[in-house]
């Protein structure tokens, strides 16, 4: 979502449409997440579903497993989805909270604060650029 600068802050119905919509799609990311576990360890280590979406989600949610993999397969899916979890929730984390932390940012006037330090830097390399022209002529 590009805003510009020193647009007004979006009305309480486009920021609601938008938090649902990184809701809904924090939901449907993390029920994937949920399916490529519940999968793997009933593939892989033989669980039955309940006890794979028991072991998928306490994976998932950071508190570690609680069937400890027999397989060789199943220790490595284990591993791997343990890293894949872990990037998971901080990814789907900053999906669902990225609209709030733009309404306060775009509130606080952070990116206008930001695109005018750009404009003024950019103003006095121009400006430094023109001074540097002007004493290669006086030479």
């Amino acid at each position: 979502m590009n805003v510009r600068a020193r647009a007004p802050l979006a009305p309480k119905a486009v920021h609601r449409r938008r938090l649902a919509g990184a809701g809904k799609l924090g939901l449907v990311l993390v029920v994937g997440a949920l399916a490529i576990g519940i999968t793997g360890y009933m593939a892989l280590e033989g669980l039955g579903f309940v006890d794979a979406f028991l072991n998928a989600a306490m994976i998932l949610s950071g508190m570690g497993p609680l069937h400890n993999p027999v397989s060789t397969a199943g220790k490595l899916f284990a591993g791997f989805y343990a890293l894949f979890s872990g990037f998971a929730v901080l990814g789907i984390a900053a999906i669902v909270f990225a609209p709030i932390v733009h309404r306060i940012f775009h509130r606080l006037h952070i990116a206008d604060t930001e695109a005018e330090e750009r404009a003024e830097a950019k103003a006095e390399a121009k400006a430094e650029g023109k001074a540097d022209a002007r004493r290669r002529r006086r030479r």
